[in-house]
């Protein structure tokens, strides 16, 4: 078995950088992967980066590795594990995990088989397709309900897609003419561009009158001037208060009137990817959530994603707009920071894979 691998990192200049490293311990309860693709997460894993470069930082310090989903081929299993064997394609998710890396030492239960016609690049979206997935989830999706997205990086486009399956009416919201563009492209049901578009009177137009019954809030950064916008397009109670449910799985940031201000909207967090995720006794295995109790943890989510990517009902290969060796790394990091009007999903494929 290799002893070294060669991890994806970044600089204090903002720039992507590829380091040798150590193959961490194989322990309890976790697999060892032989990874072949990667998908990077601009809105979580850049925004240093982007800051770096907006500062014009110069000192490039010591790299530091990044990277939290990617899928591949299982190569080895602690003594531990029996739900996995070497051979198993699987995808794999988690911070300090599952790595921009050729080699990933991965908990489990944070990784899943792959079906047999899902792709190891389509497998790398599976973390932020839960991520997704657990944002509907936590907005109670209701059949026949107008969602509203705002936001359509990865998770949002994803969330839409989602909100579909829960037999909603989707509309998307974003600044990015190009992110609306891909929306439309596989079946949004309708999108606004902001700043172009007049967003009330589509979203009155949208909704037959009536306003939103629930919204994602899928991006970073300052939120304030998008809740207050949010707000104004949910529907509305007769005493004139606005209703409905937002769930806030982006990293925004808001200041807000609560109380009367915000009506009676419910305001729910949307955490990463489901329950399990951060407990490590579970992530390897030594704890279980009874399923009675606990039917969708972070696994089973994996498990389901997987699945409607198996079906075709969850496209994430139309998300991608950038595949390139892992070599490359900075030209895709720089896609990011430089020109996010074209980029969105970006795979990065392993050495050996060439």
């Amino acid at each position: 078995m290799p002893s070294e691998r060669v991890v994806g990192a970044l600089d204090g200049t903002g720039h992507g950088c590829v380091v040798t490293q150590p193959i961490p311990e194989l322990r309890k309860g976790s697999v060892l992967v032989k990874v072949h693709a990667s998908l990077i997460s601009p809105g979580t894993e850049l925004n240093g980066a982007k800051k770096s470069r907006q500062d014009g930082a110069t000192e490039v310090g010591t790299p530091k590795p990044f990277g939290y989903q990617n899928a591949g081929e299982v190569i080895e299993v602690h003594d531990s594990v029996t739900e996995l064997k070497p051979g198993d394609r699987v995808a794999c998710m988690g911070g300090g995990y599952a790595m921009h890396t050729d080699y990933a030492v991965v908990p489990k239960n944070l990784c899943c088989l792959l079906p047999d016609n899902v792709t190891f690049e389509q497998g790398a979206y599976t973390h932020l397709a839960i991520t997704s997935l657990h944002s509907i989830r936590r907005g109670e999706p209701v059949l026949g309900e107008y969602l509203l997205i705002v936001g359509l990086g990865l998770v949002g486009q994803m969330a839409g897609r989602l909100g579909q399956l829960a037999g909603m009416y989707v509309m998307g919201w974003d600044m990015v003419p190009f992110r609306c563009q891909v929306a439309e492209d596989w079946g949004i049901d309708g999108t606004t561009i902001i700043g172009q578009d007049d967003e009330k009177e589509k979203a009155k137009a949208f909704t037959r009158g009536y306003g939103f019954d629930m919204a994602v809030m899928a991006f970073g950064g300052d939120g304030t001037e998008a809740l207050n916008a949010v707000r104004d397009v949910m529907k509305r109670s007769p005493d004139t208060h606005q209703m409905g449910r937002v769930s806030l799985v982006g990293g925004l940031k808001t200041m807000c009137g609560w109380g009367a201000g915000l009506g009676n909207m419910d305001l729910r967090c949307s955490a990463r990817t489901g329950p399990g995720y951060h407990d490590e006794p579970w992530e390897h295995g030594e704890v279980e959530y009874p399923p009675v109790f606990m039917r969708w943890t972070t696994r089973t989510n994996m498990e389901f994603a997987l699945r409607l990517m198996s079906e075709g009902k969850l496209d994430v290969t139309s998300l991608t707009t950038h595949k390139v060796p892992l070599s490359d790394i900075d030209e895709v990091v720089s896609a990011h920071i430089e020109n996010p009007g074209a980029t969105l999903g970006t795979v990065l494929v392993m050495p050996h894979d060439g």
